[in-house]
C-alpha cells in the first residue's frame, strides 16, 4: 500500500466521520453536526424508480459503497465527479477493497432522471459525466450497468468542503519545483512554498492539463499529495485533541457530505468506518479499474475488457481480488 492510496483511504472513508465520535464532543455539538449530514432523498427515489434496471443484488452479506466526490458549486461550469471509489466490504469482515474508477473511461451512460424529473438522453462518453446527467443515481446506474455490481449505499462528498476543511486548519503548505499554471481551475503559484488556503488548495487539486503530463491519473497523484499535506497539518497541530480547532474542523467535514439514507448520519457512518478499521493487517487492497487508452479518442480510457471483467467478478462474488499481472 503506497503512502498515498493510505492518504486516499483515509479522506474518503473516514473524512472525519472518526474524529467526529471518538472525540467526546458534547451532545449538543454531536447534534449539530449530525444534523449538517445531508440525506440524498432524490438518488434513494431515482433509483426506487429505476429498480429494474439495476443488478440483482448477490447472496450472502459483502457490502458495495461508491463514494463520490463531485464539483458541483466549484465554478468550473459543470458539477461532473471528479473522483468515484467503490468499497467493498466482505461478508466475513475480513477484507476490505477500495476499487477507483478513472473519471475519463468511455462508457454507456444510461437515460436517466434529471432534477426537473425527465429523463436525459443514453450517451456514450467519459464516467465522470453521468453525474452531470443526473446526479449520485446516474453514477450509480452507470458504474452498475459497467461493473455488474450493485451498489448498497453511497457517499457523495463535495469539493467545496474541501476547501473548508483547509481553511478550518489554516492551510496546507506546498513547494514546488517550477512555476505552474491552470487557467481552467484559477491554479497560478510561482516555484518555491507556499501556503494555500482553501481556495488555493482546491485550485491545486484540480489542476491537470496544464501542469505535468495532463493526465487524469498524473491529476490523482496531485490529490493524493495534497491530502498526505492536510493529514499531517492535522495531525502535528493536536487538532483532534483540541476542541477549540476540532469543532470547526468536524463542521467542515460533515457540511460537506451528503449519503443515502442509510448511512446520513454519524452512528452508522461510524459503524462503517468501525467495520472498516476492524478489517485485519492484510485485508485491505487498492486496485484501479483496468484500462487502455481508446482507440479512436484522444486522452480518453477504454476499458480492458478481460482483466476488469475478472474485477468485476471478483466483487460480485464476494471474492478475494485476482493478483495484478
Amino acid at each position: 500500500m503506497t503512502r498515498g492510496q493510505k492518504i486516499l483511504w483515509w479522506l474518503l472513508l473516514a473524512f472525519g466521520t472518526l474524529l467526529a465520535i471518538t472525540a467526546g464532543t458534547a451532545l449538543w455539538a454531536y447534534q449539530k453536526l449530525n444534523g449538517n449530514i445531508r440525506t440524498d432523498h432524490a438518488a434513494a427515489e431515482a433509483l426506487d424508480r429505476d429498480a429494474a434496471r439495476r443488478p440483482a443484488a448477490e447472496p450472502g452479506e459483502g457490502r458495495n459503497i461508491l463514494v463520490i466526490g463531485h464539483d458541483r458549486g466549484s465554478g468550473t461550469g459543470n458539477a461532473r465527479s471528479d473522483t468515484v471509489l467503490l468499497l467493498h466490504l466482505s461478508g466475513d469482515g475480513r477484507r476490505a477493497d477500495a476499487v477507483h474508477v478513472p473519471r475519463d473511461i468511455v462508457v454507456d451512460i444510461p437515460a436517466c432522471r434529471t432534477a426537473g424529473g425527465e429523463r436525459s438522453e443514453a450517451a456514450r462518453d467519459q464516467f465522470n459525466w453521468a453525474f452531470q446527467h443526473g446526479g449520485a443515481a446516474c453514477t450509480i446506474l452507470t458504474f452498475e450497468r459497467l461493473s455488474g455490481i450493485r451498489v448498497d449505499h453511497h457517499l457523495v462528498l463535495g469539493f467545496d468542503g474541501f476547501a473548508d476543511v483547509v481553511d478550518a486548519v489554516g492551510g496546507v503548505e506546498v513547494e514546488l519545483a517550477e512555476d505552474e499554471r491552470d487557467p481552467n481551475v484559477g491554479h497560478d503559484l510561482s516555484a518555491g512554498r507556499h501556503l494555500l488556503d482553501g481556495e488555493r488548495a482546491l485550485a491545486y487539486a484540480r489542476a491537470r492539463v496544464h501542469v505535468g503530463d495532463g493526465s487524469d491519473l498524473n491529476r490523482l497523484q496531485r490529490q493524493q499529495h495534497l491530502l498526505g499535506l492536510l493529514h499531517e497539518r492535522i495531525t502535528a497541530q493536536g487538532t483532534v485533541t483540541d476542541p477549540a480547532q476540532l469543532y470547526p474542523l468536524l463542521k467542515a467535514v460533515t457540511s460537506a457530505i451528503t449519503a443515502d439514507p442509510g448511512l446520513d448520519s454519524l452512528d452508522e457512518l461510524h459503524g462503517l468506518v468501525k467495520d472498516v478499521r476492524a478489517v485485519p493487517d492484510g485485508g485491505v487492497t487498492f486496485r484501479t479499474v483496468p484500462t487502455v487508452p481508446h482507440p479512436t479518442r484522444p486522452d480518453r480510457l477504454a476499458l480492458d475488457t478481460s482483466p476488469a471483467g475478472r474485477l468485476f467478478a471478483a466483487l460480485r462474488q464476494d471474492r478475494a481480488l485476482p493478483r495484478v499481472a
